[in-house]
């Protein structure tokens, strides 16, 4: 039955993911090459454990358009406006000297005419994005200059799309009758730009109030549909003008980029798109027609390498010019030196619009897949050969400003209620940036009257965390007020980011016991230092000076610290925590008065008289408690 084969085929394709990027990592392969080699072994062309799997590349190239939606969600305007120069013209350079220079070769080598190699010059002068940025990615290469820079000849790739698929239908070797249904000439145009103008106008003004809408609901499932629908809104728009899918994810990243929701987004996002990542690649190992390769394996292979030195030599060439260091200029270079996934759907409309004949595009769409799969290998090489050359140690990211990377902030400031407003102000204040996520949207609302920049999320989610920039972070103040819930994160941070010290207030000496016993160090109650400055107070206006009151209210902290953490032993055993705290109060009420009579043998009165008796000349109000 249908049904029946579609599951025995998922079941086939989540083993051998599960079987052979283990062992690829293991290998020190990647999880790329470890999917690719896969899909080869279970696709139709080896084993035959799954049949065609066209529709699943199809379907999974989805991966990729989420993937430059998270990517838009880290690159806020001002970055994207700053990577302009490296998206435009190391990007543009390299689409179109590589266009040539394929061209050029397939009118002398292969004797093409020049509309034939014009067209294998464009689709070929494209890259791999899933297949780079995944692998840039897992090796930690991605913020490096080299990692940056192709980022950025990517993005200019998936904009090139635009109008290669244009120029396709001009270069048809046969008259194509045009679809009354589609969309011609200066109409097409106007649609493409009033597709982008309304993907960006309802980021701005549309989607951010639905989010809120959404998380005024409560319903996490709920977020995350509304998470997924705005992606595949963004695709389909683009797909429907024959456009990259790609692209329309990545504007209505970038549009999002400054919104609270941004790591919430994320953090949804990422497991659809690494799972889809995986199924894509392994699609494409799939879809490698190995007979093919059998019957032609010289001209293949001959084509590949030819491939892989001409883009290896414009890329570095590029990066020379460019002043990239040395190391980078191997990085950039090796790591966009294949044909890419889009090249698959470009080589089908050049096919359908007469530009291509059939056993061109066959043998086309064999180097594409070749290609891509032998990119791990190439990022391997630069590891085990290239990087050892230039760098000593683990490869540090590139802090240039251009760098499409948000590193995150040192402090990250958890629930943004009364208690963390003060704390994340006076860190603010003294020079220090903080992120800061709250997961009560009335609160959210309620701050960002404000100004202040505060993101919605729940922080007792792991890849909350992540997304909000935990990794690079070095402290977390934790405000919570609720012991359960705050217990929780704690437990998260100390499994998954152990690096990071955590400063939690306390609501209460069970909230503190509680705290204590998880292993935090730094912790606060939160009306202690409240209620001794009113306590303070008082003792001013009941006679005392501003010294006898705050060295009272001191010695009575010192004191109460010790006591508690004495008593920390009996805190869940509640008669001997009693028994204890009665002892200790006697403790503190004889070591205080016998202070004040030591205090009041040595008074120092360059600390004011009391409240009731300002010295003449002096404001009243400076003798005031600070209430």
């Amino acid at each position: 039955m249908p049904h029946d084969n579609f599951l025995l085929q998922t079941v086939i394709f989540l083993a051998a993911a599960v079987v052979s990027v283990p062992l690829a990592k293991r290998l020190g392969f990647g999880s790329v090459l470890g999917y690719l080699v896969a899909g080869v072994l279970i696709g139709p062309h080896a084993f035959g454990l799954v049949g065609d799997t066209s529709e699943e590349l199809h379907f999974a190239e989805f991966g990729v358009a989420l993937m430059l939606f998270l990517i838009g969600l880290e690159l806020q305007p001002k970055k994207l406006w700053a990577l302009r120069g490296s998206i435009f013209g190391t990007g543009g350079a390299q689409v179109i000297l590589t266009a040539a220079a394929v061209c050029g070769l397939g009118i002398a080598l292969f004797g093409f005419d020049w509309r034939s190699a014009t067209a294998v010059g464009l689709i070929l002068a494209l890259s791999s994005t899933a297949i780079v940025l995944q692998s840039l990615s897992e090796k930690n290469l991605l913020k490096t200059e080299g990692g940056r820079n192709a980022f950025s000849v990517l993005l200019f790739q998936d904009i090139a799309v635009i109008p290669i698929l244009a120029l396709l239908p001009l270069l048809a070797t046969v008259e194509v009758a045009a679809d009354p249904d589609d969309l011609q000439g200066w109409a097409y145009a106007l649609a493409v730009l009033a597709a982008v103008a309304a993907l960006i106008l309802a980021g701005r003004y549309l989607l951010t109030p639905l989010l809120r809408i959404v998380v005024g609901t409560r319903t996490r499932e709920l977020f995350t549909a509304c998470s997924l629908l705005i992606v595949l809104s963004a695709a389909a728009i683009m797909s429907w003008l024959e456009l990259s899918p790609a692209l329309g994810t990545f504007i209505a990243g970038v549009v999002l980029a400054e919104s609270e929701f941004r790591h919430e987004l994320e953090a949804d996002i990422e497991p659809f798109k690494g799972l889809l990542l995986g199924l894509f690649f392994l699609a494409v190992g799939a879809n490698l027609d190995l007979a093919l390769v059998m019957q032609k394996p010289l001209l293949l292979l001959g084509l590949l390498a030819l491939l892989v030195v001409v883009k290896f030599v414009i890329l570095f060439a590029l990066a020379r010019v460019r002043g990239m260091a040395k190391g980078e200029d191997w990085l950039f270079a090796l790591s966009l030196a294949q044909a890419g996934e889009f090249g698959f759907v470009l080589l089908a409309y050049a096919s359908q619009n007469h530009v291509l004949p059939a056993d061109v595009t066959s043998v086309l769409i064999a180097l594409i897949a070749l290609s891509m799969a032998f990119t791990p290998m190439l990022l391997l090489a630069y590891e085990q050969l290239i990087q050892p050359r230039y760098f000593s140690g683990p490869r540090q990211p590139d802090v240039a400003d251009s760098a499409p990377q948000d590193d995150g902030t040192p402090v990250i400031i958890i629930g943004y209620g009364r208690y963390g407003q003060i704390a994340g102000r006076l860190l603010n204040a003294c020079g220090f940036d903080t992120t800061l996520l709250e997961h009560n949207a009335e609160q959210l609302e309620l701050v960002r009257r404000y100004g202040i920049k505060a993101y919605y999320g729940d922080a007792s989610r792991e890849d909350l965390l992540h997304a909000a920039g935990a990794e690079n972070a070095k402290i977390v103040i934790l405000t919570l007020s609720d012991q359960a819930a705050s217990l929780e994160i704690v437990s998260r941070i100390q499994k998954y980011f152990p690096h990071l010290t955590i400063l939690a207030r306390a609501r209460n000496r069970m909230h503190q016991y509680a705290l204590m016993e998880a292993g935090v160090h730094y912790i606060y109650r939160e009306t202690v230092d409240s209620a001794l400055e009113i306590g303070a107070g008082a003792l001013q206006l009941l006679g005392l000076s501003k010294h006898q009151a705050q060295r009272a209210a001191r010695k009575f902290k010192q004191h109460d610290q010790r006591m508690l953490e004495s008593l920390f032993p009996y805190w869940r055993n509640e008669s001997q925590h009693v028994a204890q705290t009665r002892i200790y109060r006697e403790q503190l009420l004889q070591a205080l008065r016998e202070d004040r009579r030591d205090a009041d043998l040595h008074l120092d009165h360059h600390w004011g008289d009391s409240v009731g008796k300002p010295k003449k000349g002096v404001d009243k109000t400076s003798s005031k408690p600070g209430l």
